[in-house]
Protein backbone atom coordinates (compact mmCIF):
# COMPACT_ATOMS: atom_id res chain seq x y z
CA UNK A 1 0.00 0.00 0.00
CA UNK A 2 1.40 3.47 -0.84
CA UNK A 3 0.68 5.83 2.20
CA UNK A 4 -2.60 7.39 0.16
CA UNK A 5 -4.11 3.86 0.10
CA UNK A 6 -2.74 3.33 4.04
CA UNK A 7 -4.79 6.57 5.42
CA UNK A 8 -7.66 5.42 3.73
CA UNK A 9 -8.02 1.70 4.89
CA UNK A 10 -7.06 2.75 8.39
CA UNK A 11 -9.55 5.37 8.21
CA UNK A 12 -12.02 2.25 7.24
CA UNK A 13 -11.04 0.37 10.32
CA UNK A 14 -11.68 3.83 12.64
CA UNK A 15 -15.19 3.43 10.95
CA UNK A 16 -16.02 0.20 11.27
CA UNK A 17 -14.18 0.09 15.03
CA UNK A 18 -16.49 2.80 15.63
CA UNK A 19 -20.05 1.28 14.30
CA UNK A 20 -18.85 -1.98 16.07
CA UNK A 21 -18.47 -0.27 19.54
CA UNK A 22 -21.75 0.82 19.76
CA UNK A 23 -23.16 -2.66 19.58
CA UNK A 24 -20.43 -4.33 21.67
CA UNK A 25 -21.62 -1.63 24.44
CA UNK A 26 -25.19 -2.92 24.61
CA UNK A 27 -23.81 -6.75 24.73
CA UNK A 28 -25.20 -8.91 27.08
CA UNK A 29 -22.17 -10.51 29.35
CA UNK A 30 -23.34 -13.74 28.68
CA UNK A 31 -23.09 -13.21 24.46
CA UNK A 32 -19.49 -11.80 25.58
CA UNK A 33 -18.83 -14.25 27.47
CA UNK A 34 -19.60 -17.25 24.88
CA UNK A 35 -17.62 -15.58 22.06
CA UNK A 36 -14.48 -15.20 24.71
CA UNK A 37 -14.88 -19.25 25.26
CA UNK A 38 -15.24 -20.01 21.73
CA UNK A 39 -11.72 -17.96 20.74
CA UNK A 40 -10.53 -19.96 23.66
CA UNK A 41 -11.40 -23.26 22.34
CA UNK A 42 -10.30 -22.38 18.92
CA UNK A 43 -7.14 -21.33 20.16
CA UNK A 44 -6.31 -24.80 21.29
CA UNK A 45 -8.08 -27.09 18.61
CA UNK A 46 -5.90 -24.75 16.09
CA UNK A 47 -2.68 -25.06 17.68
CA UNK A 48 -0.73 -26.87 15.15
CA UNK A 49 -2.20 -23.82 12.04
CA UNK A 50 -1.07 -21.15 14.40
CA UNK A 51 2.46 -22.81 15.34
CA UNK A 52 2.78 -23.18 11.35
CA UNK A 53 2.01 -19.38 10.72
CA UNK A 54 3.91 -18.64 13.92
CA UNK A 55 7.14 -20.33 12.14
CA UNK A 56 6.74 -18.13 9.46
CA UNK A 57 7.49 -15.19 11.36
CA UNK A 58 10.43 -17.34 13.40
CA UNK A 59 12.17 -17.50 10.36
CA UNK A 60 11.59 -14.25 9.15
CA UNK A 61 13.31 -13.21 12.42
CA UNK A 62 16.04 -15.41 12.79
CA UNK A 63 16.71 -14.02 8.90
CA UNK A 64 16.51 -10.90 9.78
CA UNK A 65 18.75 -11.32 12.99
CA UNK A 66 16.50 -11.07 15.99
CA UNK A 67 18.28 -11.74 19.40
CA UNK A 68 17.46 -14.67 20.99
CA UNK A 69 15.29 -13.43 23.40
CA UNK A 70 13.08 -11.69 20.97
CA UNK A 71 12.69 -15.29 19.35
CA UNK A 72 11.46 -16.27 22.73
CA UNK A 73 8.71 -13.73 23.31
CA UNK A 74 7.90 -14.15 19.94
CA UNK A 75 7.79 -18.02 19.77
CA UNK A 76 4.47 -20.13 20.34
CA UNK A 77 4.70 -23.39 21.88
CA UNK A 78 1.75 -25.76 22.90
CA UNK A 79 2.44 -24.55 26.69
CA UNK A 80 1.74 -20.47 25.66
CA UNK A 81 -1.03 -21.48 23.47
CA UNK A 82 -2.67 -23.18 26.42
CA UNK A 83 -1.96 -19.97 28.42
CA UNK A 84 -3.38 -17.76 26.21
CA UNK A 85 -6.79 -19.85 26.07
CA UNK A 86 -6.74 -20.32 29.49
CA UNK A 87 -5.88 -16.51 30.40
CA UNK A 88 -9.20 -15.53 27.86
CA UNK A 89 -11.25 -17.75 29.93
CA UNK A 90 -10.32 -16.17 33.19
CA UNK A 91 -11.25 -13.13 31.94
CA UNK A 92 -14.64 -15.06 31.02
CA UNK A 93 -15.02 -15.74 34.78
CA UNK A 94 -14.60 -12.25 35.30
CA UNK A 95 -17.42 -10.17 36.41
CA UNK A 96 -18.93 -8.00 34.04
CA UNK A 97 -18.25 -4.00 35.15
CA UNK A 98 -20.54 -2.65 32.43
CA UNK A 99 -23.62 -1.37 33.12
CA UNK A 100 -23.01 -1.56 37.21
CA UNK A 101 -24.61 1.36 38.88
CA UNK A 102 -22.75 2.64 42.10
CA UNK A 103 -23.49 5.39 44.79
CA UNK A 104 -26.87 5.90 43.76
CA UNK A 105 -28.48 8.54 46.62
CA UNK A 106 -31.64 10.90 46.95
CA UNK A 107 -31.22 14.27 46.71
CA UNK A 108 -33.40 16.98 48.59
CA UNK A 109 -35.40 17.26 45.42
CA UNK A 110 -36.37 14.02 45.51
CA UNK A 111 -34.56 12.32 42.47
CA UNK A 112 -31.83 9.73 42.34
CA UNK A 113 -28.01 9.99 41.68
CA UNK A 114 -25.44 7.31 40.75
CA UNK A 115 -23.17 6.51 38.65
CA UNK A 116 -22.98 3.66 35.53
CA UNK A 117 -20.09 1.88 34.46
CA UNK A 118 -19.73 2.05 30.72
CA UNK A 119 -16.73 1.15 27.93
CA UNK A 120 -14.33 3.80 26.62
CA UNK A 121 -15.51 3.32 22.97
CA UNK A 122 -12.55 2.15 20.54
CA UNK A 123 -9.33 1.52 22.11
CA UNK A 124 -6.22 1.34 20.07
CA UNK A 125 -3.42 -1.19 20.56
CA UNK A 126 -0.10 -0.83 19.30
CA UNK A 127 2.42 -3.68 20.89
CA UNK A 128 5.51 -5.78 19.49
CA UNK A 129 7.04 -9.13 19.66
CA UNK A 130 4.69 -10.81 21.76
CA UNK A 131 1.88 -12.32 19.68
CA UNK A 132 -0.04 -13.41 22.66
CA UNK A 133 -0.59 -9.83 23.48
CA UNK A 134 -2.95 -10.12 20.68
CA UNK A 135 -5.64 -12.64 22.39
CA UNK A 136 -5.12 -10.99 25.85
CA UNK A 137 -6.28 -7.30 24.62
CA UNK A 138 -8.64 -8.54 22.75
CA UNK A 139 -10.28 -10.91 25.53
CA UNK A 140 -9.73 -7.47 27.91
CA UNK A 141 -11.38 -5.16 25.50
CA UNK A 142 -13.83 -7.75 24.70
CA UNK A 143 -15.10 -8.40 28.00
CA UNK A 144 -15.14 -4.33 28.88
CA UNK A 145 -17.61 -3.64 26.00
CA UNK A 146 -14.52 -1.86 23.97
CA UNK A 147 -14.40 -2.42 20.31
CA UNK A 148 -10.35 -2.81 19.42
CA UNK A 149 -7.63 -1.96 16.89
CA UNK A 150 -4.77 -4.25 17.16
CA UNK A 151 -1.71 -3.01 15.80
CA UNK A 152 1.01 -5.34 16.22
CA UNK A 153 4.81 -5.82 15.23
CA UNK A 154 5.72 -6.32 11.50
CA UNK A 155 7.71 -9.34 13.26
CA UNK A 156 4.95 -11.36 14.35
CA UNK A 157 2.22 -10.28 11.53
CA UNK A 158 1.69 -14.24 10.71
CA UNK A 159 1.01 -14.98 13.72
CA UNK A 160 -0.88 -12.25 14.70
CA UNK A 161 -3.47 -12.98 11.87
CA UNK A 162 -4.10 -16.36 12.59
CA UNK A 163 -4.45 -15.72 16.39
CA UNK A 164 -6.98 -12.76 14.85
CA UNK A 165 -8.85 -15.38 12.61
CA UNK A 166 -9.57 -17.69 15.96
CA UNK A 167 -10.93 -13.87 17.27
CA UNK A 168 -13.19 -13.63 14.25
CA UNK A 169 -14.96 -17.08 14.03
CA UNK A 170 -15.65 -16.56 17.94
CA UNK A 171 -17.39 -13.08 17.29
CA UNK A 172 -19.32 -14.58 14.27
CA UNK A 173 -20.63 -18.01 17.09
CA UNK A 174 -22.06 -14.97 19.62
CA UNK A 175 -23.63 -13.26 17.05
CA UNK A 176 -21.23 -10.28 17.24
CA UNK A 177 -19.73 -8.03 14.42
CA UNK A 178 -16.16 -8.58 13.38
CA UNK A 179 -15.42 -5.13 13.29
CA UNK A 180 -15.12 -5.38 17.44
CA UNK A 181 -11.80 -6.45 17.22
CA UNK A 182 -9.82 -5.89 13.76
CA UNK A 183 -5.73 -6.44 13.63
CA UNK A 184 -4.07 -4.28 11.33
CA UNK A 185 -3.16 -6.42 8.43
CA UNK A 186 -0.31 -3.49 6.90
CA UNK A 187 3.55 -3.68 8.09
CA UNK A 188 3.59 -0.88 7.10
CA UNK A 189 5.12 1.42 9.65
CA UNK A 190 2.78 4.36 8.52
CA UNK A 191 -0.31 2.68 9.82
CA UNK A 192 0.85 3.44 13.36
CA UNK A 193 0.93 7.10 12.39
CA UNK A 194 -2.59 7.17 11.36
CA UNK A 195 -4.05 4.80 13.95
CA UNK A 196 -3.05 7.92 16.49
CA UNK A 197 -4.37 10.45 14.18
CA UNK A 198 -8.13 8.54 14.47
CA UNK A 199 -9.26 10.86 16.80
CA UNK A 200 -12.61 10.85 15.57
CA UNK A 201 -12.78 7.07 15.58
CA UNK A 202 -10.60 6.02 18.49
CA UNK A 203 -11.30 7.04 22.00
CA UNK A 204 -7.35 5.97 23.61
CA UNK A 205 -4.39 4.28 22.35
CA UNK A 206 -2.32 1.72 24.72
CA UNK A 207 1.64 1.23 23.84
CA UNK A 208 3.03 -2.05 25.42
CA UNK A 209 6.57 -2.36 24.07
CA UNK A 210 10.04 -0.86 24.71
CA UNK A 211 10.55 3.03 25.68
CA UNK A 212 11.19 3.91 21.80
CA UNK A 213 7.70 2.34 20.88
CA UNK A 214 6.12 4.27 23.98
CA UNK A 215 7.81 7.66 23.46
CA UNK A 216 6.70 7.96 20.20
CA UNK A 217 3.38 7.27 20.65
CA UNK A 218 3.06 9.68 23.09
CA UNK A 219 4.63 12.43 21.00
CA UNK A 220 2.36 11.70 18.01
CA UNK A 221 -0.84 10.74 19.57
CA UNK A 222 -3.92 12.94 18.72
CA UNK A 223 -5.48 10.78 20.75
CA UNK A 224 -5.06 10.33 24.88
CA UNK A 225 -2.74 7.57 25.48
CA UNK A 226 -2.44 5.07 28.66
CA UNK A 227 1.33 4.29 29.34
CA UNK A 228 4.46 3.51 31.17
CA UNK A 229 7.96 4.58 30.10
CA UNK A 230 10.01 3.16 32.67
CA UNK A 231 10.02 0.77 35.20
CA UNK A 232 12.49 2.59 37.72
CA UNK A 233 11.66 0.71 40.77
CA UNK A 234 13.00 1.64 44.36
CA UNK A 235 12.83 -0.18 47.66
CA UNK A 236 13.89 1.64 50.87
CA UNK A 237 15.08 -0.74 53.74
CA UNK A 238 14.46 2.28 56.73
CA UNK A 239 16.42 1.95 60.12
CA UNK A 240 13.90 0.30 61.61
CA UNK A 241 12.95 -2.57 58.95
CA UNK A 242 13.51 -6.32 60.45
CA UNK A 243 16.64 -7.52 58.78
CA UNK A 244 15.24 -10.50 57.67
CA UNK A 245 12.23 -8.90 56.33
CA UNK A 246 14.24 -6.72 54.24
CA UNK A 247 16.64 -8.89 52.93
CA UNK A 248 14.06 -11.21 51.80
CA UNK A 249 11.58 -7.98 49.69
CA UNK A 250 14.77 -6.41 48.46
CA UNK A 251 16.30 -9.61 46.90
CA UNK A 252 13.17 -10.73 45.61
CA UNK A 253 12.38 -7.23 44.08
CA UNK A 254 15.65 -7.66 42.42
CA UNK A 255 15.76 -11.20 41.13
CA UNK A 256 12.19 -12.26 41.17
CA UNK A 257 12.43 -11.90 37.73
CA UNK A 258 14.72 -9.30 35.91
CA UNK A 259 13.32 -8.11 32.57
CA UNK A 260 9.85 -6.75 34.21
CA UNK A 261 8.78 -3.18 34.63
CA UNK A 262 8.19 -3.98 38.56
CA UNK A 263 11.76 -4.80 39.08
CA UNK A 264 13.44 -2.85 40.96
CA UNK A 265 16.35 -1.30 40.18
CA UNK A 266 17.54 0.87 43.23
CA UNK A 267 18.07 0.33 46.67
CA UNK A 268 18.10 2.79 48.94
CA UNK A 269 19.63 2.43 52.59
CA UNK A 270 19.28 4.10 55.93
CA UNK A 271 23.10 5.15 57.20
CA UNK A 272 22.54 3.74 60.77
CA UNK A 273 22.03 0.09 60.05
CA UNK A 274 23.99 0.11 56.41
CA UNK A 275 27.16 -1.34 58.05
CA UNK A 276 24.98 -4.19 59.05
CA UNK A 277 22.72 -5.15 56.43
CA UNK A 278 25.22 -4.56 52.83
CA UNK A 279 27.53 -7.21 53.48
CA UNK A 280 24.48 -9.46 53.87
CA UNK A 281 22.57 -8.05 51.02
CA UNK A 282 25.76 -8.40 48.88
CA UNK A 283 26.53 -11.97 49.42
CA UNK A 284 22.67 -12.88 48.32
CA UNK A 285 23.03 -10.79 45.33
CA UNK A 286 26.38 -12.37 44.58
CA UNK A 287 24.33 -15.96 44.58
CA UNK A 288 22.01 -14.55 41.70
CA UNK A 289 25.45 -12.75 39.84
CA UNK A 290 23.90 -8.99 40.31
CA UNK A 291 26.33 -6.71 39.55
CA UNK A 292 26.12 -3.87 42.17
CA UNK A 293 26.89 -0.19 41.37
CA UNK A 294 27.02 1.71 44.76
CA UNK A 295 27.16 5.16 46.22
CA UNK A 296 30.29 6.19 47.82
CA UNK A 297 29.10 5.72 51.08
CA UNK A 298 28.18 1.99 49.89
CA UNK A 299 31.61 1.26 48.02
CA UNK A 300 33.08 2.14 51.67
CA UNK A 301 31.42 -0.89 53.06
CA UNK A 302 31.56 -2.86 49.68
CA UNK A 303 34.94 -2.34 48.63
CA UNK A 304 34.01 -4.52 45.31
CA UNK A 305 31.32 -2.30 44.57
CA UNK A 306 31.16 -0.27 40.68
CA UNK A 307 30.93 3.18 41.74
CA UNK A 308 27.52 3.84 40.36
CA UNK A 309 26.92 7.53 38.14
CA UNK A 310 23.92 9.68 37.93
CA UNK A 311 23.17 7.93 34.73
CA UNK A 312 22.51 4.72 37.17
CA UNK A 313 19.79 6.57 39.30
CA UNK A 314 17.79 7.34 36.01
CA UNK A 315 18.32 3.70 34.66
CA UNK A 316 15.87 0.88 34.12
CA UNK A 317 18.30 -2.06 33.54
CA UNK A 318 15.86 -4.98 33.13
CA UNK A 319 18.64 -6.58 33.68
CA UNK A 320 21.19 -8.52 37.00
CA UNK A 321 22.84 -5.17 37.52
CA UNK A 322 21.30 -3.08 40.78
CA UNK A 323 22.17 0.74 41.95
CA UNK A 324 22.31 0.68 45.76
CA UNK A 325 22.75 4.40 47.72
CA UNK A 326 22.98 5.11 51.42
CA UNK A 327 21.02 7.82 52.60
CA UNK A 328 20.36 9.89 56.05
CA UNK A 329 17.10 8.64 56.64
CA UNK A 330 13.49 8.98 55.43
CA UNK A 331 13.42 11.94 54.09
CA UNK A 332 16.60 11.92 52.27
CA UNK A 333 14.85 8.42 50.82
CA UNK A 334 11.53 10.48 49.66
CA UNK A 335 13.78 13.05 47.87
CA UNK A 336 15.66 10.65 45.80
CA UNK A 337 12.40 8.32 45.21
CA UNK A 338 11.00 11.31 44.34
CA UNK A 339 13.31 12.82 41.90
CA UNK A 340 14.62 9.30 40.20
CA UNK A 341 11.51 7.51 40.37
CA UNK A 342 9.36 6.46 37.17
CA UNK A 343 6.23 6.92 39.44
CA UNK A 344 5.61 3.25 38.50
CA UNK A 345 6.45 0.94 42.16
CA UNK A 346 8.43 1.88 45.41
CA UNK A 347 8.34 -0.07 48.56
CA UNK A 348 9.73 1.04 52.00
CA UNK A 349 10.28 -1.57 54.34
CA UNK A 350 10.03 -0.63 58.29
CA UNK A 351 8.27 -1.64 61.60
CA UNK A 352 7.57 1.81 62.48
CA UNK A 353 3.90 2.41 61.58
CA UNK A 354 4.00 6.28 61.51
CA UNK A 355 6.89 6.28 58.92
CA UNK A 356 4.77 3.46 56.43
CA UNK A 357 2.05 5.69 56.75
CA UNK A 358 3.67 8.84 55.72
CA UNK A 359 5.79 7.02 52.60
CA UNK A 360 2.60 5.88 51.83
CA UNK A 361 1.48 9.32 51.74
CA UNK A 362 4.41 11.28 50.35
CA UNK A 363 5.74 9.21 48.00
CA UNK A 364 4.02 10.06 44.41
CA UNK A 365 4.00 6.42 42.60
CA UNK A 366 0.87 4.24 41.21
CA UNK A 367 1.79 1.79 43.87
CA UNK A 368 3.40 2.32 46.93
CA UNK A 369 4.41 -0.53 49.26
CA UNK A 370 4.78 -1.21 53.22
CA UNK A 371 6.99 -4.66 53.42
CA UNK A 372 6.09 -6.25 50.41
CA UNK A 373 8.14 -6.61 46.88
CA UNK A 374 7.55 -4.45 44.31
CA UNK A 375 7.17 -7.47 41.80
CA UNK A 376 3.43 -7.57 43.38
CA UNK A 377 2.95 -4.85 40.83
CA UNK A 378 0.83 -6.61 38.65
CA UNK A 379 -2.90 -6.86 37.88
CA UNK A 380 -3.33 -10.58 38.57
CA UNK A 381 -1.40 -10.32 42.23
CA UNK A 382 -3.80 -7.10 42.91
CA UNK A 383 -7.05 -9.52 41.81
CA UNK A 384 -7.99 -7.58 38.86
CA UNK A 385 -7.75 -11.15 36.87
CA UNK A 386 -6.04 -9.66 34.58
CA UNK A 387 -4.31 -6.95 32.86
CA UNK A 388 -3.66 -3.96 29.73
CA UNK A 389 -0.64 -2.52 31.24
CA UNK A 390 0.06 -0.69 34.08
CA UNK A 391 -0.16 3.30 33.81
CA UNK A 392 2.10 5.45 35.88
CA UNK A 393 -0.29 8.47 34.33
CA UNK A 394 -2.73 9.95 36.53
CA UNK A 395 -5.30 10.35 34.14
CA UNK A 396 -7.63 8.05 33.44
CA UNK A 397 -6.34 4.89 34.86
CA UNK A 398 -3.32 4.47 37.53
CA UNK A 399 -1.53 1.46 38.01
CA UNK A 400 -2.17 -2.21 36.72
CA UNK A 401 -4.97 -1.30 34.43
CA UNK A 402 -7.97 -4.29 34.08
CA UNK A 403 -11.42 -4.51 33.09
CA UNK A 404 -12.60 -1.28 35.19
CA UNK A 405 -9.29 0.52 34.21
CA UNK A 406 -11.19 0.14 30.53
CA UNK A 407 -14.18 1.39 31.44
CA UNK A 408 -15.37 4.99 32.46
CA UNK A 409 -18.78 6.60 34.52
CA UNK A 410 -21.52 8.57 33.38
CA UNK A 411 -24.32 9.84 35.78
CA UNK A 412 -27.61 8.47 36.03
CA UNK A 413 -30.46 10.15 37.64
CA UNK A 414 -34.17 8.20 38.22
CA UNK A 415 -37.28 10.40 38.25
CA UNK A 416 -40.43 9.96 38.64
CA UNK A 417 -41.93 13.33 36.63
CA UNK A 418 -39.67 15.66 39.22
CA UNK A 419 -38.97 19.10 37.41
CA UNK A 420 -36.43 21.71 39.24
CA UNK A 421 -38.31 24.47 41.07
Amino acid sequence: MNNANIAEYMQQVGRHARSASTVLAAAEAATKNKALLVIADLLEAKGDYLKTENAKDLESGVAKGLDAALLDRLALTDANIATMAEGIRQIAALADPVGEISDMAYRPSGIQIGKMRVPLGVIGIIYESRPNVTADAAALCLKSGNATILRGGSEAIHSNKAIAECIQQGLQEANLPGECVQVVETTDREAVGELLRLKDSVDVIIPRGGKGLIERVSADSLIPVIKHLDGICHVFIDEQADEEKAISVALNSKTQRYGTCNTMETLLVAAPIAESILPKLAEAYASHEVELRGCDRTRDILPGCVAATEEDWNTEYLAPILAIRVVDDMDAAIVHINTYSSQHTDSIVTENYTKARRFLREVDSSSVMVNASTRFADGFEYGLGAEIGISTDKLHARGPVGLEGLTSLKYVVLGDGHIRQ
